[in-house]
């Protein structure tokens, strides 16, 4: 019986608490065993302020074995295979399971009241870690390694580097820069190119933000401190979108494509909604029309339309909603890739295969075949041949989902 290959393109780990402590350079140790208990009140804080923890709670219960699978590479496997999931891109966790980076190194990495120092610090004990991961599984697990770039391109480019030599694939990049060089600036040049050489494909994943403008200035909250603002997380959730899109503002419009047209780069859980709007927008300014004649020659650096150089060289990677596969072919169906986001609860596990039966209803095989799999695996360079046996024992069955 065929079964689909599931490649989830938005997958999180990381160590319990106090886990990172070995592989941290021994010189950070001694603050790293201050800062963790802060970490986990903050954890604590920002739970209580945003009035989920009874929502966690009840989500865990009964599911406490399966999460332990965010750091343990045999519950993991079980779980991938439960869910039918054959092949994973594995980044960073958060809140979750306590289980977030060190330093400000996590999903919502941000330069903005970080130390450079430690937060390097955090990043390298964090992929450190990671590459051990994989290495448990390598057929199916591309790491994402963390690199906070726009402190030093230097420093950034040797870290790409070491992990693509520890078999890390993928590098995840900070999408807001504060007063930092933004990603058009020509200092970021030499990683693009090293990127692009490496074959090593560029993430930007949903998270940061500058939190302080949603939820006040005394955000992140201290214990008896001022609640976040009213209204702040209705604000976030509807602007999360662009601030992860944005950068490919600046990638396309700075020319940094046509730079280097190899380069690949990934959104990941930033939906796909928005890519129609959004790509008729940019078209519209690049193409010649009255009210952009006053504005000058700011297109001729750029051979291509925006929307092209989207379709060349960016995927999006997120739990495709039902409303988004029926708008698949104005999104594009070579762009889109699934994901389960374990073990998040706003993901689709523990019910993908529910949730996929939805989301993919009338679809037809060949286009199940890219977007459950076939673009991640050309995108993040799996194996196809070693995912296939995989797939065989674990995937969801053709005819049961989709057309």
């Amino acid at each position: 019986m065929e079964r689909y290959l599931v490649i989830s393109t938005d997958c999180h780990a990381g160590l319990p608490p106090g886990g990172y402590r070995e592989y941290l350079d021994p010189q950070y140790r001694e603050r790293f065993d201050v800062e963790i208990e802060r970490q986990l009140e903050m954890a604590r804080e920002s739970r209580k302020s945003m009035l989920v923890e009874d929502i966690n709670r009840e989500w865990r219960r009964g599911r406490e074995q399966d999460l332990t699978g965010a750091w343990d590479h045999d519950q993991r496997i079980k779980v991938l295979d439960g869910d039918g999931v054959a092949g994973e891109v594995v980044f960073c966790d958060g809140i979750t399971e306590n289980n977030s980076p060190p330093f400000g190194a996590g999903i919502g990495l941000s330069p903005v009241g970080a130390d450079r120092e430690l937060q390097w610090a955090g990043a390298r004990a964090h992929n450190r870690w990671l590459a051990e991961l994989c290495q448990m599984a390598p057929e199916r697990r591309v790491g994402v390694a963390i690199v906070p770039a726009t402190w030093d391109v230097d420093e950034a480019i040797a870290e790409v580097r070491w992990a693509r030599a520890n078999g890390l694939r993928s590098v995840m990049l900070p999408v807001v820069w504060g007063d930092h060089d933004p990603y058009h600036h020509p200092v970021y040049d030499p990683l693009w190119r090293i990127c692009q050489e490496l074959e090593v494909v560029v993430n930007f994943h949903s998270g940061a933000a500058e939190s302080q403008h949603y939820f006040g200035r005394n955000w992140p909250p201290a214990p008896g401190g001022e609640p976040p603002l009213v209204g702040g997380m209705g604000i976030y959730v509807c602007e999360a979108v662009w601030v992860v899109a944005r950068p490919l503002t600046f990638l396309i419009w700075g020319g940094v494509f046509e730079r280097f047209p190899g380069l690949r780069v990934a959104v990941t859980e930033g939906t796909t909604s928005w890519v129609p709007h959004y790509l008729e927008h940019w078209d519209e300014r690049y193409v010649d029309w009255h009210v952009t004649t006053k504005l000058g020659d700011y297109k001729s650096h750029l051979s291509m339309k925006p929307s092209d150089y989207f379709r060349r060289n960016v995927r999006l990677g997120t739990f495709l909603a039902r409303r988004e596969v029926v708008r698949r072919h104005e999104i594009g169906v070579e762009n889109m890739m699934w994901g389960t986001d374990y073990p998040h609860p706003e993901g689709t596990w523990p019910q993908t295969h529910e949730m996929m039966t939805v989301s993919f209803e009338g679809v037809p095989h060949e286009e199940l075949v890219a977007m459950l799999g076939g673009n991640a695996a050309s995108f993040y360079r799996f194996d196809t041949e070693k995912l296939a046996p995989i797939a065989a024992r674990v995937g969801p069955e053709r005819g049961a989902i989709g057309d």
